[in-house]
This record gives structure tokens, sequence and C-alpha cells, in this order.
């Protein structure tokens, strides 16, 4: 085999035995959160909410007796229909499981919260505003979005001035300090398809310097013995 061909079969090989992301949720992309006071409003906390995977709505679609079943196979994996997130959306059943996983105290005392319709769950997420009893400086937000059906699932989170703050089963609930500027939209955050990617190629680097490494030597070898 040639030292090029060599190069190629060791950067194709890097790629396809690279580890790959499971389909399969929670241990794909996590959940993101976004917190922030409402500017125009100072008694009101907002929460944007957006699911890791589209495939986790079908699995909250079945836990909620939207789907049936034989939607999530025995195997674990999940039989994902592109209506199921509309579906979803639209029920009754959603937004009050979102204020039950999701609640918000605003300097100690209960907000009272509302979700607005949401246009597009899978994509753009859901958000919830939560009313409290007057002008908030610190909110205690508890997060638990879907980790009753599996305990596996966080949530990458974010509030004003670069607060971050991962929630998991064992940390549901944290102090956000509401002073500062909008929080980071989170269509930053969850470790996307392009990041697993580039972490792929990065990784294929190592390989591909040595190729060339001995590409270039038995070039320099065949012109001494030329």
């Amino acid at each position: 085999m040639s030292a090029l061909a060599l190069a190629a079969f060791a950067v194709t090989a890097a790629v396809m035995t690279a580890p790959v992301p499971a389909a399969a949720h929670p241990f794909g992309d996590p959940q993101t959160v976004d917190v922030a006071r409402d500017e125009q409003r100072p008694d009101v906390v907002r929460v944007r909410w957006r699911v890791g995977g589209p495939d986790d709505l079908t699995l909250l679609g079945v836990s909620l007796g939207l789907l049936p079943e034989d939607r999530v196979l025995p195997d674990g994996n999940v039989d994902y229909q592109y209506s199921d997130p509309g579906l979803v959306g639209a029920s009754t059943q959603f937004p009050a499981y979102l204020l039950e996983r999701i609640t918000v105290t605003g300097d100690g005392k209960p907000c009272v919260g509302r979700v607005e319709p949401p246009r597009a769950l899978a994509r753009a997420g859901a958000t919830a505003e939560f009313t409290c009893p007057g002008p908030v400086s610190t909110a205690t937000v508890r997060m638990r979005m879907l980790t009753d059906l599996n305990s596996a699932y966080r949530a990458l989170a974010t509030g004003p001035d670069g607060q971050r703050e991962v929630y998991d089963s064992a940390q549901e609930s944290h102090d956000w300090v509401l002073t500062g500027g909008p929080a980071s939209t989170s269509a930053n955050l969850g470790r996307s398809a392009a990041v697993q990617l580039a972490a792929v190629a990065v990784g294929a680097v190592p390989v591909v310097v040595v190729a060339l490494v001995l590409f270039r030597r038995s070039n320099s070898r065949r012109k001494v013995a030329a």
C-alpha cells in the first residue's frame, strides 16, 4: 500500500471508528434553559425551556398519554414522527407538566406561572412567565423537566451576565441574580452536530499528520534512490 493510500486509509479509519453520539436520549444533546427578568415588568421572571432532541418529545408524549405506548420500542429506542412535537405542544397536558416541573420563587415568595402557547416546540422550545408578588432581584428556579422519565436527563441553563448552571436529578434548584442583562440564547448551548463533527475532525488530526509525515519520508527516499 502506497504512503498516499495509507494516509487516506488512516483518515477514513479515524472518522469511521470515532465514537458516534447515540441518537437516543437522555445521552444526547442536553436540554437548555434561559432565565431572565422581564425588564418591562420587574415582577415577572421568564424561563425558556428547549428540549435536547425531538425524540425526547415523543417519549414525553407517551408519558402524558398523548401517544401510544408502542412508540417506545422494546430495545428502548423511540419511534419518532415529525408530528409529535406539534401534538405535544398543542395539548393541555404539556403546560401543566411544565409548570409542575419548573417552579420559580422570587425573593423567597412563590410565583404564579403561565406557559405561552409554543409555536415550534422542538426548535424554539416553550416559554413560561412567572408573576411574583413584587419586583424580583433573586429568583430560585427549580427545574426537573424529563428527570421523572430518566434520571440521566440534564439541562444547561444561563442567566443574566453570563450566569450558568447545570440542572440534573441531583441539582434541581438554583438561585439566579436577575439584575443584569439578558440571558444567552439557548441555541448556543447544546452540543450541536457541528460541534460533535468538529471533535471528530480534531481527533483525526494526529492521524493525518502521521500519515503525511510517512508520505513525505517515502517521497524523500525515492528521490535519494533516484
